[in-house]
């Protein structure tokens, strides 16, 4: 699991390039349904879920170390100014988040992770938590225009792609004590 993570770490820019490629295909008539029903079947291995402050809180402290990058969706498509090193990447366990931060990062303590996400939410920004092939990893702190989950969901119909989930806090603490338990688990 933490391969796939090390690979998007390295290629994210091109890997949400691709996600908004993929998307446009969706206005095609006749290939779109089948586009959309790819994406959302897709969505199932590469998903957002929407959060309220609290929630982004509480997965800060849940993790063993966080990390500040650079907003991979901003960064990308460059629609908007609204700050660009406000993404926190979790490090459910230790091993995991070493091997996949990428290299513009820089490790941070939780409460300077809390003050990102609180001026997150002031500036209106849209607060997410991405989980790739079952791996939570990063807290994002978007903008309508660029956040690629958001724009998958209300332009292109590919509704899955950003989602609510009323236990994700739990569902996390659980995924990292799975990981706890049998570190070998993140290798499959």
């Amino acid at each position: 699991m933490h391969h796939t993570l090390k690979f998007y770490s390295r290629n994210r820019r091109n890997v949400l390039r691709f996600y908004v490629f993929f998307a446009r295909w969706t206005r095609i008539p006749l290939a779109g349904r089948l586009v959309r029903h790819i994406g959302n079947r897709w969505s199932g291995l590469h998903q957002a879920y929407l959060l309220t402050l609290e929630e982004a809180k509480e997965l800060v402290e849940a993790s063993e170390g966080v990390v500040r990058t650079e907003c991979s969706c901003r960064v990308t498509f460059k629609h908007c100014d609204n700050p660009r090193n406000n993404e926190i990447l979790l490090g459910p366990t230790r091993h995991i988040f070493e091997e996949a931060m990428p290299e513009d990062s820089q490790e941070i303590d939780k409460h300077q992770a809390v003050s990102i996400l609180e001026d997150s939410r002031r500036r209106g920004l849209v607060l997410t938590v991405i989980r790739c092939t079952g791996a939570y990893y990063a807290i994002c702190s978007c903008c309508s225009c660029c956040c690629v989950p958001l724009r998958l969901s209300r332009k292109y119909g590919i509704g899955n792609a950003l989602v609510r989930h009323k236990d994700i806090v739990q569902e996390f603490r659980d995924y990292r004590k799975r990981l706890l338990a049998d570190p070998h688990q993140s290798h499959r």
